[in-house]
């Protein structure tokens, strides 16, 4: 019996070892040269401490930054530690309610903006950390933005389009701004004095 179990532990040891060691082990290596900022997470920092990350949503709730979409991630939302959407049903009441409570806070902080409120706007991502909002969101947000930080319209509309990532391969997913990247970039061309 211990003839015919010692080829199977054997195997057992070199997939474990090639399969948990030295292939990850590769593939990091090459990551790590090819692409160190994003195999490092896509960190960005300010006055050299790490402040958090491109691909992970943040709270910003201030006029003059663009507000991300809605977070169930966590009890006050974006808590990367509790990603996951809130799993309430089209039918359910709680849902209605924030959706609800979410357009009277859209409408309340953007006054100039008449148009249907943009759904990203309103409703939660599927892990609640989504960094990105709709070309049409941010349209939604240009008056509030462009007047707290003593910009023009247009000039907030052209540093929209320029931050405004294209669809992947012309046809994978659809336009998106990243709204750190974006505050990032109204910090450092309109600073709020």
């Amino acid at each position: 019996m211990l003839k015919q179990l010692m080829p199977a532990l054997k195997m057992t040891i070199v997939i474990t070892v090639l399969t948990g060691l030295i292939y990850p082990a590769a593939v990091t290596g090459v990551c790590q040269l090819a692409f160190k900022s994003k195999a490092d997470g896509s960190l960005f920092a300010k006055n050299g401490r790490v402040e958090g990350s491109f691909l992970i949503g943040q709270n910003f709730s201030r006029p003059e930054y663009f507000h991300p979409r809605p977070s169930a991630a966590g009890p006050h939302g974006y808590d990367p530690t509790a990603s996951g959407s809130s799993n309430l049903g089209p039918t359910n009441q709680r849902l209605y309610d924030r959706i609800r409570a979410s357009a009277e806070q859209f409408r309340k902080e953007n006054p100039k903006y008449v148009g249907s409120i943009p759904a990203d706007a309103l409703t939660v991502s599927g892990s609640g950390l989504d960094p990105d909002i709709s070309p049409a969101n941010a349209a939604a947000q240009t008056a509030r933005v462009a007047e707290a930080r003593g910009a023009t319209v247009t000039q907030i509309q052209d540093l929209i389009a320029s931050i405004t990532e294209e669809r992947g391969f012309g046809f994978l997913g659809e336009p998106r701004v990243n709204v750190v990247k974006l505050n990032m970039a109204l910090d450092r061309q309109f600073p709020k004095h």
